[in-house]
């Protein structure tokens, strides 16, 4: 049941993989070419970048959708939002209409994917939690398979339609998570959070403990929930700024921030959006080919993405983050030398290498980053700043990616591969960051990951019990429960901002 509520809610992640690689195809349309005036250059960039636009402006909403309204109702508005974008976008007639209709479908993209990978990762048993979560990004390279091969099998349409037909069918994703979205429970932090405890304990029961609402489990999950809400209650600032207020959340920005723009100036942006671009300045033209390195590198991404996802809770996050971003840094490398090589002295040998590296890097990122970039921003933020925490670490890839899409094609078409440069120098600062300043969470529910940024101060029961929630039996002792429960809580904001303080400078 558990699995089958989750794959609902990570159905949203489709949308934004479908547009990417549904963009990257209609490069390759001659249909939506002429119907667009042949766009290139900055013009190119703008159609794609105003998407990544609109997703940073709804990152400003989003959050009060999710908190006020609930994780699903959140999910609702973003994507009635993207459905209203989508209908434009297949009927624009001109440029000003195409562009506008995608910056809604960015918009409300921004609100479902601020809640959907929240309500997953709060409905997820601990014990699966990382591949749950890590599998909500996996959709991405979902939904760039069927726009891939929609695109590729509307090619010989004669007219706008080769075109709109894929525009339309983006809507899909959403439609499905409307239907089943009342079928999906709410999250039982949230509902703890707004006083009905006795509803969450009967979701947790239902998930967690077998239909059970008072396993070991369930009551060890109740007791960290109710105690993280009453501790963050009482040490809360009521405003954006409680993001930075304390060095543990100030750690905590910094650790999203970063995998925000990692997860999308690491190389990948050249691949994804502009794969068409890459591939013409290695020789190849054929549109038809184009089509279909673009659906093998859509069907290659979500395969591993999927191992990558099922990896996160055997592999510890640091080596998963570590290992898969210096493949691609060494892979990128080899993919600028070949490139450079071809313009040198053009050899069909050296063009396919050079396809062959594009795969290679693509591997190393979905294996690494395809579900850790939602599944670490998650996790590591606290109940109370998790929507906002999500939102900015969202507001940061959408800036990235607009910086991708605008910036890239001027680039390419000014300097060609020695572009490619920029990102031969920028990947192992990357990798260095990682090695030296991002922390391992896996192992511990939401409540518990507080200790690793805020110090024993923000110990909940299951850190004092020693006891380890992703376990196949969990057994506690219940009055020891009880009682670590009714004395926790009792430290003031100062106390909070002088552990956290000791706590990160010791690490």
């Amino acid at each position: 049941m558990l699995w089958f509520l989750s794959s609902i809610a990570i159905i949203n992640s489709m949308v934004n993989g479908y547009d990417g690689s549904m963009m990257t195809g209609m490069q390759s349309l001659t249909q939506w070419n002429e119907s667009f005036n042949h766009p290139t250059s900055a013009a190119l960039g703008l159609l794609n970048a105003i998407f990544n636009a609109g997703g940073t402006c709804g990152v400003v909403i989003a959050p009060y959708c999710t908190d006020l309204l609930g994780r699903r109702l959140g999910i609702a508005i973003g994507s009635i939002i993207i459905l209203i974008g989508i209908i434009l976008q297949a009927a624009a007639v001109n440029t000003g209409m195409f562009i506008g209709a995608r910056f809604i479908i960015g918009f409300g993209l921004s609100i479902s994917s601020n809640a959907a990978p929240i309500l997953v990762a709060e409905l997820a048993h601990p014990r699966f939690r990382g591949t749950i979560t890590s599998l909500y990004n996996t959709q991405w390279p979902l939904g760039g398979i069927l726009a891939a091969w929609i695109t590729y099998g509307t090619f010989q349409i004669p007219g706008p339609a080769a075109w709109r037909i894929p525009s339309a069918l983006q809507a899909v994703p959403s439609v499905v998570l409307l239907c089943f979205l009342p079928f999906m429970p709410e999250s039982p932090r949230w509902l703890v959070d707004k006083g009905k405890a006795d509803k969450a304990r009967e979701i947790l029961g239902r998930l967690h403990g077998n239909g059970d609402p008072h396993t070991p489990l369930v009551n060890l999950e109740m007791t960290e929930i109710e105690e993280a809400i009453k501790f963050e209650r009482q040490n809360e600032k009521v405003s954006w700024l409680e993001l930075v207020a304390t060095p543990g959340n100030r750690y905590r920005m910094f650790l999203a921030i970063c995998v925000g723009i990692f997860s999308q100036w690491s190389g990948n942006g050249l691949t994804g959006y502009y794969l068409t671009q890459i591939l013409k300045q290695i020789g190849i033209t054929d549109p038809q080919f184009q089509l279909r390195l673009n659906g093998g590198k859509e069907i290659q991404a979500w395969v591993l993405a999927c191992v990558g996802a099922f990896l996160t809770d055997r592999v510890p996050r640091r080596v998963q983050f570590i290992v898969g971003t210096s493949g691609m840094m060494i892979a990128f490398w080899i993919l600028t030398g070949l490139t450079g090589a071809y313009n040198s002295h053009p050899n069909k040998s050296v063009g396919l290498g050079a396809v062959s590296f594009i795969f290679i890097y693509g591997a190393f990122y979905s294996c690494g980053w395809q579900g850790l970039t939602t599944l670490y921003p998650t996790e590591i933020m606290p109940y109370n700043i998790r929507a906002k925490g999500l939102a900015i670490s969202n507001l940061t890839v959408n800036l990235a990616l607009f910086f991708n899409s605008y910036i890239n094609p001027i680039g390419m078409a000014n300097l060609g591969w020695k572009f490619y440069l920029v990102y031969v120098a920028w990947l192992p600062c990357e990798v260095a960051i990682m090695f030296f300043f991002f922390k391992e969470t896996k192992g511990h529910t939401l409540e518990e990951l507080a200790v690793i940024f805020d110090g024993e101060r923000a110990e909940v029961a299951g850190n004092r019990l020693g006891v380890d929630p992703g376990a196949q039996d969990v057994v506690l002792d219940e009055a020891n429960l009880k009682a670590e429960a009714e004395g926790s809580g009792s430290h003031t904001p100062d106390d909070l901002e002088k552990g956290e303080q000791e706590h990160i400078e010791n690490q």
